[in-house]
């Protein structure tokens, strides 16, 4: 069964020099992969993949002070991101750059590109330059995305603090941001107020699932609220499975996530496509899951998501 690649990155040329101008060039302690569609399309065809949304990852358009210049560079990587779309039908779909923090140009970048660009969602990084997602005044873009029933992909970014030297960002610390992320929207009432938006959360949640009793007694303590419903939002969120179909990690996924909430990713490219290829075959060759299971999580879960892709 082909698959559909909800966690699937992009790095247009133009912007990866952007970033080693501005003395940028690795993401979470990964060094800047070389990208083109072809690149991304050769890789496709040795993971069975059919169709992948493509997304920019971490840094986004963090780096630039400017709100004018990064409102900017998400307009020209959402065009860009469009003109792929258009050139290799039914092969690439993609989640929209927002200038986050910048919550009035990312409202208005938002509706450009779901409205007349056709995006398939946006992404948002857990946090922007330390702002993190769920936190108080961004509730105007989350009316936006609600009012579209936009699909949202949350992407770990690097911590607002130092590195520990000896641990990549990417190794450790992308998990915490995306569990922090995941845990404001869910202890500020934003899943609550904005029922629409499918969050989509990175490999697989981060800790969330891992956690999601401890998180959900986190919440109960600040709020009041009932703990099983707060774990039944927690449990709501969509999940990938980018780096996390492991042996260990993939059956407790399983077992927290709603069914139908968990979607294929593959990384690629700052997972090489042996990377890629191993956390794949996890899908294949885990006992628990039958045919039917596995070809949801491969495809029949995205298209639920994004039936444009049947």
């Amino acid at each position: 069964m082909p698959r559909i690649d909800t966690h699937h990155h992009m790095i247009p040329r133009h912007y990866a020099k952007l970033l080693r101008e501005a003395g940028i060039d690795a993401a979470g302690g990964r060094a800047l992969p070389d990208w083109s569609p072809q690149e991304s399309l050769a890789a496709m065809a040795e993971l069975d993949i059919v169709t992948a949304i493509l997304s920019v990852s971490a840094p986004a358009t963090t780096f630039l002070s400017s709100v004018g210049d990064a409102a900017a560079l998400a307009r020209d990587l959402n065009d860009n991101s469009a003109e792929v779309v258009v050139a290799h039908p039914g092969k690439f779909g993609f989640f929209a750059t927002l200038p986050m923090p910048h919550v009035e140009q990312s409202i208005a970048e938002a509706v450009r590109a779901l409205d007349d660009l056709h995006a398939d969602g946006v992404i948002l990084l857990a946090n922007h330059a330390g702002v993190y997602l769920g936190e108080d005044g961004q509730d105007e873009l989350f009316a936006a995305l609600d009012a579209r029933s936009a699909a949202a992909f949350i992407h770990p970014a690097e911590l607002p603090g130092p590195t520990v030297p000896g641990i990549a960002p990417f190794v450790t610390d992308f998990l915490l941001d995306t569990t922090r992320a995941a845990y404001l929207l869910v202890r500020n009432g934003i899943r609550q107020r904005y029922p629409n938006i499918r969050f989509i959360l990175g490999h697989a949640g981060g800790f969330v699932p891992y956690a999601s009793y401890r998180l959900a007694m986190g919440v109960t303590a600040d709020t009041g609220r009932d703990p099983f419903q707060v774990l039944d939002e927690f449990a709501g969120f969509y999940f990938d499975t980018a780096l996390s179909s492991s042996p260990a990690a993939l059956p407790t996924l399983l077992a927290f996530a709603k069914p139908g909430h968990v979607t294929f990713g593959s990384d690629f490219p700052f997972a090489p496509i042996e990377v890629a290829k191993l956390f794949a075959g996890g899908l294949t060759s885990h006992a628990a899951l039958d045919d039917a299971a596995r070809r949801a999580i491969e495809r029949g879960n995205a298209l639920e998501l994004f039936p444009r892709f049947s």
